[in-house]
């Protein structure tokens, strides 16, 4: 059972399947949540000088407050869900996804560095950046850098793994690009993709990532552990 259960090769835990099927779920969730939200928004919301967690700023006016940049969120509450919810299911699905990736220590730290992110999400959600702007910028910050370094160790963890042929590069890259646009987005070297552009550009890899990686792992074939049968009268 525990052969079958680490077992390397074209096959996959049907508990991954579980796993494609969440992720898959909280990322298109939140992309939705946030088109439905910016719908709403009063005024003009842009996609280069409004920042994403704006969406979930709890009340009209100017923020910061001595600044001259508007924002007025009606639907904010639909937006602090759906990124809590996204959290939440990023981490159900690194629980579920474990027996997908080669068992090696940097396993462990490349899907904790998800969950981490995933954790990050969920505060984001709880602490809008104008009720708490410490720990909702903290929040903010473990979830780029989770999500980023986390796609960059899985790209190494697929190394020699036939079911992650073509998807290694492009794990690697994901990461690396998020990372930049993260060190961008710090050093407020926007330019012309502005503040929100370069932070979409921190946040989209690892959306990207969940889809395209969970409709891969959706088409590999499951097993499942061997169940010994039990003797009669046992």
């Amino acid at each position: 059972m525990a052969q079958a259960e680490s077992r390397l090769g074209p096959l996959v835990h049907r508990a991954v399947h579980h796993a494609a099927v969440v992720w898959i779920v909280g990322a298109v969730q939140f992309v939705v949540a946030m088109a439905v939200v910016q719908i709403h928004w009063k005024g003009t919301y842009s996609l280069t000088g409004n920042v994403i967690s704006d969406l979930g700023n709890t009340a009209c006016g100017y923020w910061p407050s001595s600044s001259t940049h508007s924002v007025c969120s009606p639907w904010y509450l639909l937006f602090n869900v759906s990124v809590i919810l996204l959290g939440l299911l990023v981490i159900l699905g690194v629980i579920l996804i474990r027996t997908a990736f080669p068992d090696r220590p940097s396993r462990s730290v490349g899907l904790g560095l998800i969950a981490l992110a995933g954790i990050g999400s969920v505060g984001v959600g709880l602490f809008p950046e104008n009720v708490h702007l410490a720990f909702h910028s903290v929040c903010a910050l473990i979830t780029f850098v989770g999500a980023n370094l986390g796609l960059i160790v899985l790209g190494f963890v697929m190394f020699r793994d036939t079911r992650w042929n073509g998807y290694r590069a492009y794990t690697l890259f994901s990461g690396l690009i998020g990372l930049v646009a993260l060190l961008l987005f710090l050093a407020k070297l926007d330019g012309a993709l502005g503040t929100g552009g370069v932070e979409r550009l921190v946040v989209a890899p690892l959306l990207l990532w969940l889809v395209v990686a969970s409709i891969h792992l959706l088409r590999v074939p499951t097993y499942a552990p061997r169940i010994v049968p039990r003797s009669p009268g046992v």
